[in-house]
């Protein structure tokens, strides 16, 4: 059993006053920076998604703070106490319950109002799921765009993928366990199917990495609804231009779920192909020829 180090003396060095935006653990507690530790045990007000779980993680390195609720249903009622602390030299830390604050969760306006109003807005770098399921995908990492959590619903999933379709890089989504399965099938008939990467509960106990092409994936029994966070990263897709086999098989698969001009837009979205002649093979399509 590793021997457990005592948290680390902090920095002693008097806070500046301003907005701290802090990353914390993804999972494994250990995980978090000492920059941060100094912020959080000298903050007159910390900001969390859950006090809750912001009170765990504070305990378990022998702090305390005083605390305020900052999610999306109280947002709007607790940064204007935020901007007033702000206003009076305070020292005020945003975090999320895990990971790098902002990044698919709230904070925008607060960072947003904080720097027009002229207050130091300081970040505190540290653990984030995207970019640690980026670092051991095995997916090209030189270009790569980050799309958050894909619509609940099928056809609208299908429609926000198309838009990401031809767009040459690696994709990077958070999903829940509920809709995984799903999520990746969709990806499969949208995106094609590319090499890809489910990563689940990283850095916690059951850390889950599993790689195959998108078909695979979603055919996979684990991943018909597990527990924990999950992030789904999916490669680029090839640099050859579709053939007319493809063109047909995607506008079949649209022509089920859209009209003849909105499956020619979806589908030309894809595959990089001109939207009129797609029009004109889709009126084809359905009318049998």
């Amino acid at each position: 059993m590793a021997r457990l180090i005592p948290p680390p003396q902090l920095d002693d060095a008097p806070l500046a006053p301003g907005l701290y935006v802090v990353a914390t653990p993804i999972g494994n507690l250990r995980d978090i920076t000492l920059r941060a530790l100094d912020v959080l045990a000298a903050a007159d007000l910390v900001l969390a998604e859950d006090t809750r779980v912001a009170g765990k993680l504070l305990s378990a390195y022998g702090l305390s703070a005083k605390l305020a609720r900052y999610d999306e249903h109280g947002a709007e009622a607790t940064r204007p106490r935020a901007m007033a602390a702000l206003a009076e030299g305070g020292r005020v830390a945003l975090i999320s319950d895990a990971g790098t604050p902002l990044v698919s969760d709230p904070g925008y306006r607060l960072v947003k109002e904080a720097a027009e109003l002229g207050h130091p807005v300081f970040p505190i770098p540290g653990a984030s799921a995207l970019l640690a399921g980026l670092s051991v995908a095995g997916l090209p990492t030189d270009r790569f765009l980050f799309a958050g959590f894909p619509p609940p619903k099928s056809a609208a999933r299908r429609t926000f993928l198309a838009e990401l379709a031809g767009i040459r890089a690696t994709l990077v989504f958070f999903e829940g366990g509920s809709r995984l399965a799903d999520s990746l099938a969709d990806m499969a008939a949208v995106l094609g199917d590319r090499e890809a990467v489910v990563c689940r509960e990283l850095t916690k106990l059951y850390e889950t990495i599993v790689r195959g092409p998108l078909s695979t994936l979603a055919a996979d029994p684990q991943f018909e609804a597990p527990k924990g966070e999950i992030v789904v990263l999916v490669g680029p897709g090839r640099e050859t231009e579709a053939s007319a086999a493809d063109a047909d098989a995607a506008l079949a698969d649209a022509l089920a779920r859209l009209k003849p001009a909105d499956a020619a837009a979806e589908v030309a979205k894809a595959l990089g192909l001109p939207r009129r002649d797609l029009y004109r093979r889709a009126m084809e399509l359905r009318a049998g020829r």
